[in-house]
């Protein structure tokens, strides 16, 4: 349990309903979706376009990315990355509107 009584599961949760994740979230999806659809119009195969959304779920899309040479994986690494990314967002906006509330008598 967190300190907040929540699990983890649901402090997550509660981190990914935040209006700024989601925002930052739906941006990295579209991100992805024109990513893929510029290489796969792109006949000459030296489309570029997959770095912008590796750019924009790093660091931990790097990591991920150097596992097998794959779309699958490609797909897998921005997913994972923004989705770390987008927890990270939502709990640090929800501690900047909300203040630190670990003081009881507060």
């Amino acid at each position: 349990m967190s300190r907040s009584g929540r699990s983890f599961a649901g402090s997550l949760r509660h981190a990914l309903t935040d209006i700024a994740a989601r925002v930052y979230l739906v941006a990295c999806a579209a991100l992805l979706v024109w990513a893929l659809v510029d290489t796969y119009r792109d006949s000459s195969g030296e489309s570029m376009a997959g770095v912008i959304p590796l750019l924009a779920t790093a660091p931990v899309s790097f990591v991920v990315a150097v596992l097998p040479e794959h779309e699958t994986m490609f797909v897998a690494a921005v997913t994972l990355g923004a989705l770390v990314n987008a927890t990270v967002i939502g709990w640090c906006s929800r501690a900047l509107r909300h203040g630190d509330r670990t003081d009881p008598a507060a």
